[in-house]
Order: C-alpha cells, then sequence, then structure tokens
C-alpha cells in the first residue's frame, strides 16, 4: 500500500513538473526599451511615462517596438493598451511571429470606432504582413478577419489584451471577457518569430503591463 501511495505521488509530482516546464512566464523589462540589445525601434520615437507605460508616437506609416530576445511560438500575451478617439489616427496593437519591421502578423484595435455604431465591427483586425494588409482581407474577405469588440471599452481609456496564439488558430480577449472577440486562423506559414507593440500609420499608442506566458 505505501508502495503505491509512493508511486502515485511521484507521478503526480513528475506531471506537475512537466506542466509547469511547459509554460514560461516573461515579464518584460519595459524601464529598459532604450537598451538596442534587447529591444529594437523601428520608424517611432518612444517615451517611458511617469507611469512606466511605454508611448510611441504618431507620424506616417507604422511604427514597431520589437523585443529581440527570444522568439515566441505559442503561448497567451497579455498587456493594457490606450489609443485615442480620433478616426484614422489610432491603430494600436501587438505583434507577434516577427522577422523584422516588414514581415510579421498584428492584432491590432481602431478604439475609434468602438463605439461607432455604423462601424463597430471594425474595431479589432488581424492581418499579416507583407501580403495580408486590411484593405486586402477586408476586400477579398469582408468581416472575417475583424470584427467588434466586447466587452466595450471606452475609446480614450485603458483596455486589457489577452492574444492566446496556438498556431495556427488565434483567439483575441478584452478586458478579461470569457468570449473571444475574435477567432482566426493564420495566414502566415510563420511559427515563430519576435513580439513587439505596433502602431499604425499616423498613429500613436500607450503600451504597459506586458506578460507573455510560452507554451514551451
Amino acid at each position: 500500500m505505501k508502495t503505491n501511495k509512493l508511486i502515485l505521488l511521484m507521478l503526480n509530482l513528475s506531471i506537475g513538473l512537466s506542466v509547469f516546464a511547459q509554460n514560461i512566464k516573461t515579464i518584460p523589462d519595459l524601464s529598459a526599451v532604450n537598451d538596442s540589445n534587447f529591444w529594437n525601434l523601428n520608424n517611432r520615437e518612444l517615451t517611458i511615462e511617469t507611469d512606466g507605460a511605454i508611448h510611441l508616437n504618431g507620424k506616417s506609416g507604422d511604427g514597431l517596438l520589437w523585443i529581440k530576445a527570444s522568439a515566441f511560438t505559442n503561448g497567451k500575451i497579455e498587456l493594457d493598451i490606450k489609443g485615442k478617439d480620433e478616426r484614422g489616427k489610432s491603430f494600436v496593437g501587438l505583434a507577434f511571429h516577427g522577422l523584422n519591421d516588414k514581415v510579421y502578423d498584428v492584432v491590432y484595435f481602431r478604439p475609434f470606432n468602438f463605439k461607432n455604431s455604423e462601424r463597430k465591427r471594425h474595431s479589432v483586425q488581424y492581418i499579416s504582413h507583407p501580403e495580408y494588409t486590411w484593405h486586402k482581407l477586408r476586400r477579398e474577405h469582408p468581416e472575417k478577419y475583424e470584427n467588434p469588440v466586447l466587452p466595450v471599452p471606452e475609446p480614450t481609456e485603458w483596455f486589457h489584451v489577452s492574444i492566446v496564439v496556438d498556431y495556427p488558430n488565434v483567439k483575441v480577449f478584452v478586458n478579461n471577457s470569457d468570449e473571444p472577440s475574435l477567432t482566426i486562423e493564420q495566414l502566415s506559414s510563420r511559427k515563430k518569430g519576435w513580439i513587439g507593440f505596433w502602431v499604425g500609420n499616423n498613429s500613436e499608442g500607450f503600451f504597459k503591463n506586458l506578460k507573455i506566458i510560452s507554451d514551451n
């Protein structure tokens, strides 16, 4: 009887250690974003706010702040994002499975559409650059890769985002909802790459509380 209990205990411990080993949580140090050994800034200027948030300024073209430390494959990425309520000037999100400033997948938000009754279905969007831009996807697959956001955040306030990646499946959750605001299959063949903060053309954005839970 004691032998059986010991075997059961060792089995449970082994399973527990295995699960623990497969989930690696990383909380990047956002206070060190100016260190080019670990971060790579493209087409933007950044500032660190008094609350520790990262601000990427607005200018022409897309902007990215990559984490260079390691490549993300599958798992969950969490962060807080804030944009603004100005149409066409607030595209804010997170890039993943990136190779460089031209090749990456993105989940991004249009806060100015959150409470717009006519355009709320264009609130959260998936794209895969360089081939699958938002206008190509909207033209060829209308409303398949974009959706309303539920629950609806205030357009000028912080909102929490969880992006669950299990290649090729991606689910996007907002403000700790049990139901995803967007569920898609990735269009790229890349299964790993960098993670980075992303802002679109003429857009600025704020980011904080980044947490990465990798399945390895």
